[in-house]
């Protein structure tokens, strides 16, 4: 039976009605991944992450206070859903987590300096994601050193009266929230950003003779290090392996590298010497910027438990993760030239 003209122009123009809607309708099944920190380094490189994958199964929700802010606009012009929230306040989270199928959470303690704070953050967090149903959710967490290093140790100082690494410690001392709570959660722990060399104040510095150096407390001892928009790639890599990533502690770093073979590679990137100068932690944390105790705790940390730090950093599964990650050499690469020399 032969088809008429008409019948074949209307079959064509459904064909291509067809083509045209299905994209949209696969946007509309994609798996909405709820990113916390979104306009920071960790949220932010995720958020990109997986916005940049066309191939990707999720989609993103960008939280923010303000999404008006050119970071949150950059976001949307990508395709994230950009909505505001504020993690203080647990009724704001459960909505902005309504519907999705996971979430990234993760807190800054640079903003505010207090651990309290953090918990009180975490807190929040688990108890939206236990109302919201997720089914995958990753925490960015550190070690709670007060395991190693315990509070009657006078080997590192206390500071406040029960932390030996703020920064550390108010993460780590929240991940039985998410676990309490029964949350599928994945617990991420990140290493020492090497963006801190750039951003952070720790790039090389001229002395006196005008030969440039960086300071560290580290001895000869390997520290396991990053690049900032790799932990979201890393972050994205775990969603992707799904449900047999849950329950695990999964440590990422770029590489792990001693502060001499650093400067090194500096000295090769920057065209010009940099050398490495110890020093002990107890000079680091006399420095008396803001957080410097925290911080000079934090390398004694990496140096005295080198073998615990760097075990739980594994760079081979962090390439399994994100087979773009970077090396030291490869990030310097790409950002040495943005490292301020004083």
């Amino acid at each position: 039976m032969r088809l008429t003209y008409a019948v074949i122009a209307s079959i064509e123009f459904l064909d291509r009605l067809n083509l045209h809607l299905l994209p949209k309708q696969n946007m509309s099944e994609k798996k909405i991944i709820v990113v916390f920190g979104a306009t920071g380094a960790q949220g932010g490189g995720l958020a990109r992450a997986i916005l940049s994958d066309p191939k990707s199964e999720f989609t993103v929700r960008a939280v923010t206070r303000d999404p008006n802010s050119d970071k949150a606009k950059a976001l949307a012009a990508l395709g994230a859903e950009v909505v505001a929230a504020d993690i203080d306040d647990v009724e704001s989270l459960k909505r902005v987590l309504k519907g999705a199928y996971g979430a990234y959470f993760v807190t800054f303690f640079w903003g505010h300096l207090s651990p309290e704070k953090e918990v009180s953050e975490a807190k929040n967090m688990a108890e939206a994601a236990k109302h919201a149903g997720l089914k995958h959710a990753i925490w960015s967490t550190l070690e709670d050193v007060r395991k190693w290093v315990p509070l009657d140790d006078n080997s590192m100082p206390t500071i406040h009266g029960k932390y030996k690494v703020p920064h550390f410690e108010g993460k780590g001392e929240s991940d039985h929230f998410f676990t309490d709570a029964g949350v599928p959660v994945t617990f991420m722990l990140a290493s020492y950003y090497w963006d801190n060399l750039v951003y952070f104040g720790m790039g090389p510095k001229r002395g006196a003779d005008g030969k440039l150096s960086i300071t560290f407390p580290m001895g000869n001892k390997k520290m396991a290090g990053i690049g900032a928009g790799d932990i979201g790639k890393c972050a994205y890599g775990i969603f992707k392996k799904g449900p047999g990533m849950i329950g695990k502690r999964i440590g990422i770093a770029g590489e792990q590298i001693t502060c001499g073979d650093m400067a090194k590679a500096m000295s090769k990137t920057l065209g010009e010497e940099v050398s490495y100068n110890e020093i002990t932690p107890e000079v680091y944390r006399s420095f008396g910027f803001p957080g410097a105790d925290d911080l000079g705790n934090m390398f004694q940390f990496y140096r005295d438990f080198d073998e615990v730090c760097n075990s739980t950093r594994d760079v081979a599964f962090s390439r399994e993760l994100n087979p773009e990650l970077q090396s030291f050499e490869m990030w310097l690469a790409e950002n040495g030239k943005r490292i301020p020399l004083q």
